[in-house]
């Protein structure tokens, strides 16, 4: 896997169930056809993540299609909703076996075979802090769940619940913030018999896939899970990663995590965190926190996911407009750290579809937002974006009084051939904001000898013509207009 990879998030369900329709059949993972995974790794991506192909069961699928409040959301998103559309929160796992509705382990596995010969990896989904309410553990091993009481469900019912078929009370999954989630159950830290189980699920998970998606993954550490249930554990993370790996010594470790403790789960092992962080502030246009932001260490961002959508987020293309999309899509994709795409984004759909619906709506193709696409997977498969050095560039006030600077973000790639010879630069400038901005941006020593080079703007495919005398002086003083994207890209010495 090279530095910087790009993830393709391909909600499986939904994906099967188009397919399922144009088969007149129903669609397993043998029917995804090898052209779509040829266009995946033509378009640069490395990793597919496959959501939600585990088995679930009747019951937490039963509460998904009566629980009022996500009834109303689906209704939103399915004007014609049914109700075998409704399938069932896949993060409510009744078993870590592939879903027979999928073609069972074997189909994954072929699957997997497909993808190695396009030069894919797989990861897949694990879901350590909570089971569904279908899992056998409730009967077999009441003690791997936080028990409750009746005090306790009159006070939180929506926190805990009887399970009928033992006459004993249970708590709901959820984190501290928010009420449980209603199809699930909560896995108790505090035993270590359950990490030591939930360690072996793990492993048998790694031997399936390359990678793992670990859901919700701050939940499990020590703190927040006292914090939580008010229950002492010990660490997970370390020694699981560290039993994975040593089996399987290239897997991957991806966490969804928040609440600013990317370096905390990067320290236990994690080989990338999300960064949620960059997200809200492009999305909240808080642009000095973006650039702020973009100056921590390399080694850190190197180790964070960067997106602007998944199937937990709000759609980008109808969360940012198009000219703040395309900013938005430079500063995330084009800077350090693993590349993150989700299923429809390319296409620029616009409506969320829960991972409680194994169908989505039929959208049309945005063909704006397909050329931005094309044009940052072209850009990323250039190899200078991967293996190249990075560099955030300092932007300064063009005039005391002028604050439009703070919407610029400058930054570059080097690709050094040898100390003597500097290499080829692409330098990338992004006007975050939708109005005009100037600023004065700080062009490093080494690299100002180069102004005099053969320079494109490979963003909008045009010759560039630098300002040479500005670079001598080690200053630039730019003019963008509202939410330009710059990428220039320098001919080799």
């Amino acid at each position: 896997m090279q530095p910087h990879p790009v993830l393709y998030q391909l909600n499986t369900r939904v994906y099967l169930s188009e397919l399922s329709h144009k088969l007149a059949r129903r669609a397993t993972l043998a029917d995804i056809p090898d052209e779509f995974l040829a266009q995946l790794a033509e378009r640069g991506v490395q990793m597919v993540w496959l959501l939600s192909v585990w088995t679930t069961g009747p019951r937490s699928q039963q509460e998904s299609r009566r629980n009022p409040e996500w009834l109303h959301e689906f209704s939103r998103v399915l004007d014609d909703l049914q109700t075998e559309d409704i399938g069932g929160s896949g993060f409510a796992i009744a078993d870590y076996r592939v879903s027979e509705q999928l073609g069972g382990p074997k189909s994954l596995e072929k699957f997997r075979a497909r993808l190695s010969k396009h030069g894919l990896q797989l990861m897949l989904d694990f879901v350590p802090n909570h089971m569904g309410l279908d899992h056998p553990w409730l009967k077999s091993h009441p003690e791997y769940f936080v028990a409750g009481t009746q005090e306790l469900r009159d006070e939180q019912p929506q926190n805990y619940f009887l399970d009928e078929a033992t006459s004993r009370i249970f708590a709901h999954g959820r984190d501290p913030y928010f009420s449980g989630w209603s199809d699930t159950v909560q896995l108790d830290y505090s035993n270590s018999d359950l990490q030591e189980q939930m360690q072996k699920i793990l492993l048998s998970i790694s031997d399936q896939c390359d990678a793992v998606r670990c859901d919700m993954a701050m939940l499990l550490t020590p703190r927040v899970f006292e914090r939580t249930w008010g229950r002492q554990s010990q660490s997970f993370w370390q020694s699981a990663i560290h039993r994975v790996k040593s089996k399987h010594p290239g897997f991957l470790f991806l966490a969804e995590v928040y609440w600013d403790m990317e370096w905390e789960l990067q320290e236990e092992g994690f080989d990338y965190c999300y960064d949620k962080r960059l997200y809200d502030r492009l999305r909240d246009r808080d642009y000095l926190g973006v650039r702020n932001h973009l100056r921590a260490d390399l080694s850190y961002q190197s180790k964070l996911a960067r997106f602007l959508e998944n199937h937990d987020e709000p759609r980008a293309a109808g969360t940012f407009g198009f000219a703040q999309h395309a900013a938005a899509a430079a500063a995330s994709f084009l800077t350090p750290g693993l590349r993150f795409f989700h299923h429809g984004q390319w296409t620029g759909w616009k409506i969320k579809v829960s991972p409680h619906l194994v169908r989505g709506p039929k959208e049309p193709a945005d063909e704006q937002i397909k050329d931005l696409y094309q044009k940052i997977t072209g850009l990323l498969k250039d190899p200078i974006f991967h293996r190249g050095d990075w560099q955030l560039l300092e932007v300064q006030r063009a005039w005391d009084e002028n604050w439009s600077s703070d919407c610029l973000l400058a930054w570059l790639w080097h690709d050094q051939s040898s100390e003597s010879m500097p290499g080829r630069v692409v330098l990338c400038i992004a006007n975050l904001a939708d109005h005009e901005a100037q600023g004065k941006i700080e062009i490093p020593q080494w690299l100002r000898p180069m102004s005099s080079l053969a320079w494109k703007n490979i963003w909008s495919d045009e010759a560039f013509a630098m300002p040479t005398d500005q670079w001598d002086s080690g200053w630039w003083t730019l003019y963008a207009q509202g939410s330009q994207v710059f990428v220039l890209e320098s001919a080799r010495q």
